[in-house]
């Protein structure tokens, strides 16, 4: 090896006399002191400067004025002499009472459960008594008579919380709880589906009355649907391995019955074979069913609020929904265990 090294120098020795003159001209730049900021952290080889100030020494300079327009917090929420009416009153340790959770059911079956905290910051939800275990492969609308698919509904209907609604579109939902303070979020399992807020405590009531609106009057439109369809496509495929076993040992668990699928057998997420039947229609028909008709299976439920303030929030939205025991009866059939 090395008589083919001295082979190679010999025979180029124009190539090997260049690599030197490349070297010192690297090694004369690297040598050469390059220029720092005072932004910039100083050369390594530098000692660092170490000064010292007292706090007397300091001269304050006022800042000028600026012409920029600035949002302006509105009176009712500033902190002045007089306490606000959203921030409860001080009281000796010794009167505190434990918080408790207090229950209140409306006229209509609306239940309603808080528990005072105390807190600057409200959490406010709505539990409701449906899941992935009431749907269904095909379902007749009784009010169209049309027959949709509802496999995988509930996926999409947590994706499409918070959406547009009979008053305002996704956009301007999301820009006045962001102006409020608030932070929202949904989740569905096999047997309920929840919608949440948590939001500062003077807006509680323009947050809990766009809860409601989310729930009550969402307008579901065909384009929202089909990008929630597109994000459902990607959960698949990103699924982790633990909640892909989980789903496995469900199913397994409560297997077909006379080869039909049971109620805690079905997938709970939107399966690739069902995505494609999912439509604006297939929620509305799920709604009808479960929803709209069914006030027994609607919960309230509130921390950091009064509890009477929250029964009346809950009455304000829900209040006004009737019961309609034909529609709503029998949508929950016992599952055998098979694994």
């Amino acid at each position: 090896m090395m008589n083919a090294v001295v082979r190679s120098v010999v025979r180029c020795p124009s190539r090997c006399r260049l690599r030197h003159s490349k070297g010192r001209h690297f090694a004369a730049q690297a040598q050469q002191q390059i220029p720092y900021s005072e932004n910039e952290f100083p050369d390594r080889r530098e000692a660092p400067i170490i000064s010292r100030t007292k706090a007397v020494d300091v001269v304050v300079t006022s800042k000028p004025q600026s012409n920029s327009q600035h949002r302006v917090i509105p009176s009712t929420r500033s902190i002045g002499v007089e306490r606000p009416a959203y921030i409860p009153p001080n009281v000796p340790i010794d009167s505190l009472e434990i918080p408790e959770t207090k229950i209140t059911t409306l006229s209509n079956g609306v239940r309603v459960g808080s528990m005072e905290t105390y807190s600057q910051v409200s959490t406010v939800g709505v539990l409701l008594d449906f899941g992935s275990r009431h749907e269904l492969e095909q379902y007749t609308v009784p009010s169209t008579n049309k027959t949709v698919s509802t496999a995988g509904v509930n996926h999409l209907m947590q994706l499409l919380a918070f959406n547009s609604t009979k008053n305002y579109d996704g956009t301007e939902i999301r820009n006045i709880l962001e102006t409020l303070g608030g932070a929202t979020f949904a989740q569905s399992s096999r047997e309920q589906i929840m919608y949440c807020v948590d939001v500062l405590r003077p807006n509680v009531n323009e947050a809990f009355n766009l809860l409601g609106e989310t729930i009550q009057s969402p307008i579901v439109q065909e384009i929202e649907v089909e990008e929630m369809k597109q994000v459902i496509m990607f959960q698949t495929m990103d699924m982790m391995p633990q909640v892909l076993m989980g789903e496995g040992l469900q199913l397994a668990a409560y297997g077909p019955m006379d080869g039909k699928l049971q109620q805690l057998g079905r997938p709970h997420f939107c399966t690739a074979e069902a995505l494609p039947n999912l439509t604006a229609d297939s929620v509305h028909a799920f709604r009808e069913q479960h929803l709209l008709n069914n006030p027994e299976g609607i919960v309230v439920s509130g921390s950091g609020i009064s509890h009477d303030a929250l029964v009346e929030l809950a009455e304000a939205n829900f209040g006004h929904m009737t019961s309609n025991k034909s529609d709503s009866a029998k949508t929950t059939i016992s599952s055998i265990y098979t694994g």
